[in-house]
């Protein structure tokens, strides 16, 4: 189900021919890698690495991946109460919106406009789950 709904977020942000690589994983795992890439040496709920950065840049049909820790995502959907399968969905955009370019951390207004465009993609990927 969630690869039937990446491919409808793609071709919804226009990225219809792209790839893309998800990793579920743990907290062990995760945390691992938080250290290692964003010098915090604690699990967090989704990851995601984008094609598309640093120096040697290459055209290519990757956008990067996307990385969740299934064990953060359980705690986290349970403590705000929503089904974790729509929190799941939520990470996936979360990850998405970044490997494409969007950005929370720069400023008050990227916040603000990367968490519209994902309350967007939310509300659209829950309204054409497949059936």
């Amino acid at each position: 189900m969630m690869k039937k709904i990446l491919e409808r977020l793609l071709k919804d942000l226009g990225y219809k021919n792209k790839e893309l690589s998800v990793l579920f994983t743990n907290d062990s795992e995760i945390a691992a890698l938080n250290k290692q890439y964003r010098f915090k040496p604690e699990p967090t709920n989704v990851l995601s690495f984008p094609m598309n950065e640093g120096e040697d840049i290459i055209a290519t049909n990757l956008l990067g991946d996307i990385i969740i820790s299934i064990e953060t995502a359980t705690r986290e959907a349970e403590k705000k109460e929503v089904p974790f399968i729509n929190y799941m969905t939520q990470l996936l955009i979360h990850g998405l919106l970044h490997l494409i370019g969007y950005d929370h951390e720069g400023s008050e207004e990227n916040a603000v406009i990367m968490e519209k465009e994902e309350a967007r993609l939310l509300g659209f990927a829950l309204n054409h789950y497949p059936k």
